[in-house]
C-alpha cells in the first residue's frame, strides 16, 4: 500500500475533495483580471500548480495531488481561460506575461519560495518560470513534458501523431482545403481569429477534439464533448501560443537554460504512450537535469487523470513532504 501522510487518501490514489479557503480576483493591471485560490493548510508547503493548455484553466480535480494537511496548494486560470477575464482574451496574453502573473500571485500571498507543479504546457510555463525565476522555486514537478519547440508542433499538428490515429486526423485535417495543409496551425488560426463566433466555436471544437481524443490510453478515440465556449477558449489560446513558438525567443530555449535550474531538484512523470508530448522530450530534458528524475509509466499515455500518472504524482508529493527542511521551505 502506498505511503500515505497525513490525511487518507481514497479513490485512484488522489486524496478527498476539498474547498478552497481563498479565492480572489488579481488584476494585472493591463486589462486582465486573474482567478486565484488556495486550499489546504494555509501554513503548509506551498505548491502552485499550472494548468495545460494553454486555455486549459484549473479543475477541482487538481486539488487532490497534495495532502491538504501538509500543502498550501495554489491554483489559478491563466489569462483569458477559466474564470479569468476578458474570457478567450489574446490581447497582452504572452508566456512572459504569465511568468509575471505567477510572481504576482506569489507576492500577493507572502509566498517566498515555493514547489512548481505543472504538465504538458503547464510542465514548459512551470520550466520557463523557474528558469526565470530559480530564486522563488524550490522544486519542480512535472508531466506529459512539452518544450515549446517546432518537431514537437510538427508532430502533433503535422501529422505524425496522425499516423497513428489516421481516421481521426482526416477528421481533424479535412476541416481545411487542401490548399492549406502545409500549415494547419496557421490555417485553423484564420478560422479561429475569423471574428466569427460560430465559426470560431465550430474550429475551436475541433481543434479541441483532436487534442482530446489523444490524451488518454484508454479513450479509444473518444473526443468528448467540450462545450463550445471552453473549446473556442482553448482553441483560440493554444493556438495563438503555437503560431507565435510560445513567444520564445529560440525554439530550443528550454533546453539551453538548463544551466539555471542545475540545482533545482525536479521529478518528471511521463506517459510512455503519450501521443501528445512523445516521451522523447522528457527524456532529452532529463538528461540536461542533474537533479531531474525521469519516471515513464509503462501503460499510461498523456492524461493528468491516468491511473498510473496519478499515483506517481501524489507520490512524488508525498515524497517532497516528507522533505521540507530539504526544500528549505
Amino acid at each position: 500500500m502506498d505511503k500515505v501522510v497525513g490525511q487518507k487518501r481514497t479513490g485512484a490514489h488522489l486524496y478527498p475533495p476539498i474547498d478552497p479557503f481563498d479565492q480572489r480576483m488579481l488584476d494585472t493591471g493591463d486589462g486582465h483580471s486573474i482567478y486565484v485560490e488556495q486550499c489546504g493548510n494555509p501554513d503548509g508547503i506551498p505548491v502552485v500548480v499550472l494548468h495545460g493548455g494553454p486555455g486549459g484553466g484549473c479543475s477541482p480535480a487538481m486539488r487532490r495531488y497534495f495532502d491538504p494537511s501538509v500543502y498550501r496548494i495554489v491554483l489559478f486560470d491563466q489569462r483569458g481561460c477559466g474564470r479569468s477575464r476578458p474570457h478567450a482574451s489574446v490581447e497582452n496574453n504572452t508566456t512572459w506575461h504569465l511568468v509575471s502573473d505567477i510572481e504576482m500571485i506569489r507576492e500577493a500571498i507572502g509566498v517566498d519560495r515555493w514547489v512548481v507543479f505543472g504538465g504538458s504546457w503547464g510542465a514548459t510555463l512551470s520550466l520557463i518560470y523557474g528558469q526565470s525565476h530559480p530564486e522563488s522555486t524550490a522544486a519542480l514537478v512535472l508531466r506529459g513534458v512539452f518544450l515549446m519547440t517546432q518537431p514537437e508542433l510538427d508532430w502533433f499538428y503535422g501529422g505524425g501523431a496522425g499516423k497513428f490515429w489516421p481516421d481521426l486526423w482526416a477528421k481533424f485535417a479535412d476541416m481545411i482545403p487542401q490548399s492549406e495543409h502545409n500549415d494547419l496551425i496557421a490555417a485553423y488560426h484564420r478560422r479561429l481569429f475569423s471574428g466569427d463566433v460560430a465559426m470560431e466555436s465550430r474550429f475551436g471544437r475541433a481543434w479541441a477534439g483532436w487534442e482530446n481524443a489523444l490524451a488518454s490510453i484508454e479513450s479509444n478515440g473518444s473526443t468528448g464533448d467540450s462545450p463550445a465556449s471552453y473549446a473556442r477558449a482553448f482553441a483560440r489560446l493554444e493556438n495563438h501560443y503555437f503560431v507565435n513558438a510560445g513567444f520564445l525567443s529560440e525554439d530550443q530555449q528550454i533546453l539551453n537554460r538548463m544551466d539555471r535550474i542545475a540545482d533545482i531538484p525536479g521529478v518528471i512523470v511521463q506517459g510512455r504512450y503519450d501521443m501528445i508530448c512523445p516521451p522523447i522530450s522528457a527524456y532529452t530534458l532529463a538528461s540536461k537535469w542533474p537533479k531531474g528524475r525521469l519516471v515513464m509509466v509503462g501503460k499510461a499515455g498523456h492524461a493528468l487523470s491516468e491511473p498510473g500518472i496519478s499515483r506517481e504524482l501524489v507520490q512524488t508529493m508525498d515524497m517532497f513532504a516528507d522533505k521540507r527542511d530539504f526544500l528549505n521551505l
